[in-house]
Formats: structure tokens, C-alpha cells, sequence
């Protein structure tokens, strides 16, 4: 159960600490008495609002996966021309938060409002979280044993579903799953797009219905909704399968299969992905950014939110890196029981909406920790609960990796647990903690809620600034923010990217 107790404690605290504001929702529901909770779930607006909630998130997650799967397949393992463009452009809609995509489609079309819209926005901006983990599986999975089948007399489709499919199996698991909680706990699109799901119903009861309380009852709902999510997913695990290659794999790259007639009908297909989650709101915001810029001072306030994006973003990713490392480590090199669990934990708060956490953590500065209370720390902590998956989900794979043996090799010859996490378990685990880093640096930069509530005063970042025009529908004075927004994301969006190509694609 604890093989590693010095790990295993400092993994716990780590998630202690995340779920600083999944303690304070239980904590003020249970105050709220159980006749309140009751008569607030038994509704039909309840049930109405979990019918929309759990509609939208499944078909937005199986058009996800579809399109990510496909996209991956046709970049890593076919002859599609271009394939180092069509790579890095699958992954761009990575930079486009949901709420600009959501800015750029109704600035450009009257009436693009409802479910369907949002599925639209939705999938266009979330389906390189399937994407990118399964272009990276399978360039990584052993050709030898699709070789192998072929040479038993499967064809290349029984091959494709039999062995490449299970091979890639948990990267597509784990990317639906982030599909599923972030569409879960989304509120910048569903919001503008008109879609009343649990999110705009806590926002709603929050910020103009003023009933606390209720609002409480439907993060509680929707928690209880992510566990149904989670333990689903924990249920589909094959706990004897295995994934890992026996010695050291074949060092060359799969097989290409040939499209044939069908490379024309894959280009155009990639090509329409990318108008709709790139184009679409790229050419709203060059349409609008020339007016945005148009009042006198406007590029120095621009600058100044630019700055403070990157100044929150880059602290809030130090944190969550920090909190992560022993987490992942943990799932790494101590599977079991107990690092699941604590695996588990740290999807909760993502799960929920940043203004529940904003909301929660603005109670814990003044009541608990006030000298933290409107400042940069307690919003770094609000990014570290939001998206600590992500960084645990990298570290994970990269110790996964690494073999293990230099560590005990290290320990063998006198060096304290430290010394060996310092030189030998953190340049082992390097990439996977810097492409950790750029996902959650780039997601930090995209959180609209939270940093609405706990940003320090006079601390305006280019969501915030976004927001508050596109609130009032000033389109072109939000399109600066917008743009260079996007334009920032972009960055970490490629180097993300250039992880999903073959070797030889890569420049």
C-alpha cells in the first residue's frame, strides 16, 4: 500500500493543498442542512440542467475523439502530404480559449446561438486534448508487434483495431476524460453561446440571483456528476493489460499506409477542422482588432494586461509543476491503491468551475489566510487546483519512461532521497515536466472565472479585459485582447505540437 512513505506523504500534502476549495464546498453545503440540499436537487430544473450538462458533454467528448483520433491517425501513420503542417495546425485550436472561439463565431454570425453552436465551439476547441496524447502514442508504440500480427494473416484493419487501438488505448481514455471535465466545468463559452448548463446556473445564482446557498448545491451536484465520470472511467481500465515494450522495441517508425483516393477527401476533411476552430475566429478578430486600437492609451493598457497574463500564468505554472512532481513521481514509481486515489483526487477540483474555485479561495483568504488575499499567490493557487491533472498527467508519463533502476543505481551508492530526485529523477523526467509546463502555462493564460474573482485590484489580464468588453458586446474593443491572447497561447501550442510528430517531420 506505501512503499514509498517519504513519497507518498508529500504526494498527499500536494493534493491537500488542491483541495483547499473542494473542503470549503463541503464544508458551507453541510452548513446549508440537508432539507436545503434536498429541496434544491429535487427539481426539475435540476434534472433539466443535468440533461443539458451531461448532452453536451457526451456528444462534444465523442466528436472530440473522433476527430482527434482521426486527425492523429492521419498525421503519424499515413502518407498525407504535408504532414508536419497539418501536425502543427491540428494542434493550434489549443490557443483559441472557448470563450474567444464562442467571441469570434457570434461577432461573425447573427443568431449562432444554443446547443448545437456549442458543440460546434466546444469540440473545435478541445479536440487536440485528444489529439496530442494519441499522435504521441502512436509514435511511440512498438511496430514490431503490428508486424507481427500482419505476419499471422490479419489485414491492416483488423491489425489497426486489434492491436495499434489497444496500444493507443489509454491516451485516448485519458483524453476524452479531459474533454469530458473541461466541457463539465466550462463557462466562457456556454455563457456566451446561451446554453444553461450547471456552470451558468452557478454563475447565474451567484451573481444575480444571490443565492449562495443554491449555488453551493449545484457545484455539489456537479462534483458528484465528475466522480460518476471519473469512477466510469476507472471501470473501463484493464488492470492486466500491458503497454510497455519488452527490452527495447524496434527504434524505427511504423509502417506509413497509403490514403490512395482517399488523400484528397483527408486533406479537405483537415482543412474544414481547421477553418472552424482557427480560421473562423482568426478572421473575426483581424475584422475587429484595427477598431480596437483606435482610442488614445489603449496599447499601453494592452501591454500592461499582456504582462500581467504572463506574470500570473508563469506563477501559477511554478506552482502547479511543484505540486505535481511528487504526484506524478508517486503514480510512477509507487502504483497502487492509495496513488490512485490520490490521482483521482486531483481531477475533483478540475472538474469544477473556476467560480466555484475563485469563490471558495476568496472565503480562505480572509477567513484562514488573509495575507494572501489579493495577491498573485492565492490566484496561483486557484490555477494549481484547476489544472493540476495536466501537470500530473505529464510528469506520470515522463517517470513512466524513465528506468528506474538509475535511481536505485543512484541510492546504491550513498545518495540521500534528495540528491537523487535532484540529479538523477528530475533530468530523467525533463520533458514530460516541460510540456507539463506549457499546457498549463498556456490553459493558465486562457482562465477567464477564476481570475475574474482573484485577481489583485487594478490587475487586469487580456481574459479579463476580453470579458469585460465582449459583456457588453464591444467586439472591437475586445479584439486586441483577444488577438494577442491568442497570439501568446500560440507559442506553447507549438511546442506541444512539434511532440506529436514523427522524428523525421521534425525540424
Amino acid at each position: 500500500m506505501a512503499p514509498r512513505p517519504a513519497l507518498l506523504a508529500t504526494a498527499t500534502a500536494a493534493v491537500a493543498v488542491a483541495l483547499i476549495p473542494l473542503v470549503y464546498l463541503g464544508v458551507r453545503t453541510a452548513e446549508a442542512g440537508w432539507d436545503r440540499v434536498r429541496a434544491e436537487l429535487l427539481t426539475t430544473e435540476m434534472l433539466r440542467l443535468a440533461a443539458t450538462s451531461l448532452a453536451l458533454t457526451a456528444v462534444t467528448t465523442g466528436a472530440c475523439l473522433i476527430l482527434g483520433a482521426g486527425a492523429a491517425l492521419l498525421v503519424t501513420r499515413t502518407n498525407l502530404p504535408a504532414r508536419r503542417f497539418f501536425g502543427v495546425l491540428a494542434a493550434l485550436p489549443l490557443a483559441i480559449p472557448t470563450y474567444v472561439g464562442s467571441y469570434g463565431w457570434i461577432s461573425m454570425l447573427d443568431g449562432f446561438y444554443g446547443f448545437w453552436p456549442a458543440v460546434v465551439v466546444l469540440t473545435s476547441c478541445c479536440y487536440p486534448y485528444v489529439y496530442l496524447p494519441t499522435a504521441a502514442a502512436l509514435i511511440g508504440t512498438d511496430p514490431a508487434v503490428e508486424e507481427a500480427s500482419q505476419a499471422l494473416g490479419r489485414n491492416q484493419w483488423q491489425t489497426f483495431t486489434g492491436v495499434t487501438l489497444r496500444q493507443i488505448r489509454p491516451a485516448l481514455v485519458a483524453g476524452g476524460l479531459l474533454v469530458a471535465l473541461y466541457v463539465l466545468s466550462d463557462f466562457g463559452a456556454v455563457a456566451m453561446l446561451r446554453v444553461t448548463t450547471f456552470t451558468s446556473a452557478v454563475f447565474t445564482s451567484f451573481n444575480l440571483g444571490f443565492d449562495r446557498t443554491g449555488a453551493l448545491v449545484l457545484s455539489t451536484a456537479l462534483v458528484a456528476v465528475t466522480l460518476l465520470i471519473l469512477g466510469a472511467e476507472l471501470a473501463t481500465r484493464r488492470h492486466d493489460a500491458r503497454y510497455a515494450k519488452i527490452g527495447s522495441g524496434v527504434r524505427r517508425p511504423a509502417a506509413v499506409l497509403p490514403l490512395g483516393a482517399w488523400r484528397i477527401p483527408a486533406v479537405l476533411a483537415l482543412l474544414a477542422v481547421a477553418a472552424g476552430s482557427f480560421a473562423v475566429p482568426t478572421a473575426a478578430l483581424l475584422h475587429w482588432v484595427g477598431e480596437g486600437v483606435s482610442r488614445p492609451g489603449s496599447l499601453t493598457d494592452i501591454a500592461t494586461a499582456a504582462g500581467n497574463s504572463l506574470t500570473v500564468s508563469a506563477l501559477g505554472t511554478a506552482l502547479t509543476m511543484f505540486l505535481a512532481l511528487p504526484i506524478g513521481l508517486l503514480s510512477a514509481r509507487a502504483p497502487g491503491p492509495l496513488a490512485i486515489l490520490i490521482d483521482r483526487l486531483t481531477y475533483l477540483t478540475h472538474a469544477l468551475p473556476g467560480l466555484v474555485i475563485g469563490l471558495s479561495l476568496v472565503f480562505f483568504g480572509i477567513q484562514v489566510a488573509y495575507p494572501l488575499y489579493q495577491t498573485t499567490w492565492l490566484l496561483a493557487l486557484a490555477y494549481a487546483a484547476l489544472f493540476l491533472p495536466l501537470a500530473v498527467g505529464a510528469v506520470a508519463t515522463a517517470a513512466a519512461q524513465a528506468p528506474p533502476s538509475l535511481e536505485e543505481a543512484a541510492r546504491s551508492l550513498g545518495r540521500g532521497p534528495l540528491t537523487v530526485l535532484r540529479t538523477v529523477t528530475v533530468p530523467l523526467t525533463l520533458p514530460g515536466i516541460g510540456a507539463g509546463a506549457a499546457l498549463v502555462f498556456l490553459t493558465c493564460m486562457k482562465e477567464l472565472p477564476a481570475t475574474l474573482l482573484l485577481r489583485p485590484t487594478d490587475t487586469d489580464t487580456l481574459a479579463t479585459e476580453l470579458w469585460t468588453h465582449t459583456s457588453v458586446a464591444a467586439y472591437a474593443g475586445g479584439a486586441p485582447y483577444a488577438a494577442l491572447l491568442v497570439l501568446l497561447s500560440t507559442g506553447p501550442a507549438l511546442i506541444l505540437a512539434r511532440r506529436t510528430l514523427n522524428p523525421k517531420d521534425r525540424p
